[in-house]
């Protein structure tokens, strides 16, 4: 998968965590409108960190494995 999400911490996955209990299915569209929202006000930090969390809450949808299986 070419979107493999960078993790800077684990407060990330509590985040993405918080957004698919919150928003199930919807989850990653409010990650999306969170980034675009930080982008709007030129906050280019928070718009890479909720970019990475949408992309980490697509990994999750995903029922197969992904990369290589040990």
């Amino acid at each position: 998968m070419s979107y493999m999400p960078y993790l800077a911490n684990r407060a990330e996955v509590a985040d993405a965590n918080m957004l698919i209990a919150m928003f199930g299915d919807d989850a990653g569209l409010e990650a999306a409108a969170r980034a675009d929202e930080s982008r709007d006000i030129g906050n280019y930090l928070h718009f890479c960190r909720w970019r990475q969390i949408e992309r980490l809450i697509l990994l999750l949808s995903i029922e197969s494995a992904i990369g290589t299986v040990h």
